[in-house]
């Protein structure tokens, strides 16, 4: 089944060039059943790459455009009155799809980034008096951009802490942005095929739950988050004052599903430290709280946890 991930990301690959990391944490958290937070500027094809990716998978794909004079209902569906037949129904909204990019969250108001964040959790969605299972697969992608600041709300600790990972992409290299040029200029894109479906991604899944851990690394796993609350055990007293609040528990939880996708990606059944560390700041960089100090000082989460993966010791 390797050679089925190796053929989704062929097909991405026709409309989208470079972003191996993005295209990764996507099939992650897909396989995984986790979501998806993305941070970076516009036109780095986070819209394509989804897009592509539902396609490859024959599933529905939707976005929605979130702005500040956002409403629940036009996420979620609401109740609407129909004079002709003297009753009310229910017009779903775009959250009943596979695969929903959730494009510029922050830029929505708290209720709106509720209301998604707890269907994420749920998988069901209440709309009057009935409630409706979400068809699985259902994943999240949700996209932020970090140059706006006006009309902007910053999400939660709590509700950040409902994605699985949070990546951060960077711009193409120059090379790829040449490469990138030519393809719209000529229009020279090649048509999407669905390569996978909706069994063999079950399959897959039934997989990647097989791929072993050892014991020694599981407590490896253990050890990275503890450190992140408790840094001063590690011998990390030059971080203590920059850490308000550690790793939450979510974080062991998909760090043990995510690092066996991993493994499984890189056509392994077994995981090794390797792919703990490859994915460890994807899964801790938006559950670490830090203090005003770290702040400051420039300090970022990623430099906290690459001081963490220095210090614990690895089996």
């Amino acid at each position: 089944m390797i050679s089925k991930i190796d053929d989704i990301k062929k097909e991405v690959s026709k409309v989208v060039v470079g972003q191996e990391k993005m295209i990764d944490s996507l099939l992650i958290a897909l396989m995984c059943e986790g979501h998806i937070l993305i941070e970076g500027v516009p036109g780095l094809a986070k819209t394509t790459t989804v897009n592509a990716l539902s396609k490859a998978l024959g599933l529905n794909f939707k976005r929605a455009q979130f702005t500040p004079d956002l409403l629940p209902s036009d996420i979620l569906g609401a109740e609407i009155y129909d004079p002709q037949n003297n009753q009310f129904k229910i017009k779903k909204g775009p959250i009943f799809t596979n695969l929903l990019l959730a494009d510029e969250i922050n830029r929505a108001p708290a209720k709106v980034q509720s209301a998604l964040l707890e269907v994420m959790q749920e998988k069901q969605v209440t709309l009057g008096d009935a409630t409706f299972k979400l068809e699985p697969p259902f994943f999240v992608m949700a996209t932020q951009n970090p140059v706006e600041q006006e009309g902007v709300y910053q999400l939660p600790e709590a509700q950040l802490d409902r994605f699985m990972l949070k990546l951060v992409v960077d711009y193409n290299s120059k090379t790829e942005e040449l490469e990138i040029a030519r393809r719209i200029s000529s229009g020279s894109f090649e048509e999407i095929n669905a390569v996978l479906s909706h069994d063999d991604l079950t399959q897959l899944k039934q997989q990647i739950k097989d791929v072993h851990v050892d014991a020694e690394v599981e407590e490896y796993m253990i050890e990275l988050v503890n450190a992140t609350r408790h840094p001063s055990e590690y011998g990390l007293d030059e971080i203590k004052e920059f850490i308000q609040f550690g790793a939450s528990p979510r974080v062991s939880i998909d760090m043990f599903k995510a690092v066996k996708a991993m493994a499984f990606m890189r056509g392994k059944d077994f995981v090794t430290p390797v792919d703990v560390a490859y994915i460890a700041k994807e899964l801790m960089r938006h559950r670490i709280v830090l203090t005003y100090e770290a702040e400051a000082e420039g300090i970022t989460t990623d430099e906290i946890i690459q001081k963490v993966l220095e210090a614990v010791a690895i089996p």
